[in-house]
């Protein structure tokens, strides 16, 4: 089985202590994970299993297939003197 994650890139988001009126970003917005043989069945599945997905606004999903499950943090308050 193979391990996917579904993403869109309609909607929005403020920053952490934004006192902005309006969205300040746009973002991707994560829709959930799947697996199975292929990204389509993964697809299937998880909206089969996550009936609630259907409910929302959202419409394009782009599907990406994880090749690992590896991961590694990142603080951008890091980098920002460096950077700066």
């Amino acid at each position: 089985m193979k391990s996917f994650i579904f993403i869109t890139n309609e909607g929005i988001t403020f920053q952490p202590n934004s006192e902005a009126q309006e969205p300040d970003m746009e973002n991707c917005q994560v829709i959930g994970f799947g697996t199975g043989a292929t990204i389509k069945e993964a697809f299937e599945k998880m909206i089969t299993e996550e009936e609630y997905l259907l409910k929302t606004d959202f419409n394009e999903v782009i599907g990406l297939e994880l090749s690992h499950e590896q991961k590694e943090y990142f603080f951008l308050n890091d980098y920002k003197v460096r950077y700066s």
